[in-house]
């Protein structure tokens, strides 16, 4: 990512601290209220839906990514734990401006697909996409799946791709184009990060296999020259063993060094 490397150089100093944190401190806020005053209509007030914006409700252009991805509790828990272990671990990795400008390429992704189509959004798939780019960069970090089961990123990231791809399936046996570009915005999210890694890394394992066929099929086996009568054991089994022909056998009667002296004369 030179480019991003650059960018940083020339406007690193502004980004928002603790974004994560802060995403994740309005989302519990949220969900919190909505569940004391279930008809406060609280989400509805804030989600991202373009005919409100348009009729000057501009804060929903923000405060769309605190909507939680679920009011059930159980749901709600394993939300904020992969998103807050998917977020620290790239602001970790990156630093904050990195991760702040991974996060609103994401969420303005989003503003404007909801806008050109009309579609009714919420954050949940830039979240999604946050925890794409962490399995990529941490794949084999484990996490307890039910606070019991021991997973690796890497696998779950498999099921979010699936679930991506299912979903947008499903969008396009209804002909729907806001729902098949919403569901596109983790993955241009992703991709602008890591496509190029991504396709040199499927190139470099093609080419790695291609060459190791390569060497198989070129590759002859050991040609046997010494074979024990008694044992059966030769140079390509054993290459330091030693072998002798006996005398007073008839034919040439091969028995390695243990034999040699110690076989039935043929």
């Amino acid at each position: 990512m030179n480019w991003l490397n650059k960018l940083e150089r020339k406007i690193g100093r502004f980004y928002i601290k603790n974004l994560m944190l802060i995403i994740i401190a309005g989302t519990i806020l949220v969900y919190a209220f909505t569940m004391m005053s279930p008809d406060s209509n609280l989400i509805d007030r804030i989600i991202l839906d373009p005919s409100k914006v348009m009729e000057g409700e501009v804060w929903r252009l923000v405060t769309f990514i605190f909507v939680p991805s679920s009011l059930n509790i159980i749901s709600f828990m394993f939300g904020v734990y992969f998103n807050y272990l998917a977020g620290t671990g790239l602001e970790n990795e990156w630093g904050e401006f990195k991760f702040n400008f991974y996060y609103f390429v994401g969420m303005i992704s989003t503003i404007i697909v909801s806008m050109i189509t009309g579609a009714i959004a919420t954050g949940s798939y830039i979240n999604m996409s946050l925890f794409l780019a962490f399995a990529m960069i941490y794949p084999n970090f484990q996490v307890l799946l039910f606070y019991i089961i021991p997973v690796k990123v890497k696998y779950l990231a498999i099921l979010d791709w699936v679930l991506i791809g299912l979903k947008f399936i499903g969008f396009l046996s209804m002909f729907s184009i806001a729902g098949m570009l919403i569901t596109l915005v983790p993955v241009l999210n992703f991709f602008i990060f890591f496509g190029k890694q991504v396709v040199t890394g499927t190139r470099s394992n093609a080419t790695n296999f291609k060459r190791q066929q390569k060497f198989k099929s070129q590759a002859r086996p050991m040609e046997v020259l010494h074979r024990c009568e008694v044992c059966g054991i030769t140079e390509a089994q054993d290459p330091k063993m030693e072998f002798r022909y006996c005398s007073k056998c008839s034919g040439k009667q091969c028995y390695c060094i243990n034999h040699i002296r110690d076989h039935q004369h043929k």
